[in-house]
């Protein structure tokens, strides 16, 4: 499974990016909306983890582009310091599939993503279970 990971922050970047490789996934990283956007269309990743406040495009920029048309399917899931209720209710009016605030653990972010892709119906993140 391919994840785009959307964050400007490079030491979360870089700690999700590890995290989830060694959890399986093809990572792609990157640190604006601009080359988020080049990324996503370039890839077409399976999951996308966004920012929401970032350089150029911001993460509600980036879902409102995929849900309205470029690929509804992709599971789209926020991160973001910010907790406002208008914030949250946004990303889910603009098609997020989950809204994570930071600080988060990395044990519940990677269970919640298992979690969407099961019900998406996807079973290649539950077969990488097997192997730990």
């Amino acid at each position: 499974m391919v994840m785009l990971i959307a964050e400007d922050d490079p030491l979360i970047s870089m700690t999700l990016e590890t995290f989830f490789t060694k959890e399986g996934y093809k990572v792609i990283s990157t640190n604006n909306g601009r080359e988020a956007m080049l990324k996503i269309e370039e890839h077409l990743p399976d999951i996308i983890l966004t920012d929401v406040m970032m350089p150029f495009y911001s993460g509600l920029e980036i879902i409102a582009k995929i849900k309205s048309g470029f690929n509804k399917k992709i599971i789209v899931v926020v991160l973001s310091a910010m907790g406002q209720e208008s914030a949250v209710k946004e990303a889910f009016e603009l098609g997020a599939d989950d809204y994570v605030t930071k600080p988060f653990s990395l044990a519940e972010l990677s269970l919640r993503v298992k979690r969407l892709v099961k019900v998406r119906g996807r079973n290649t993140v539950l077969q990488l279970d097997e192997k730990f």
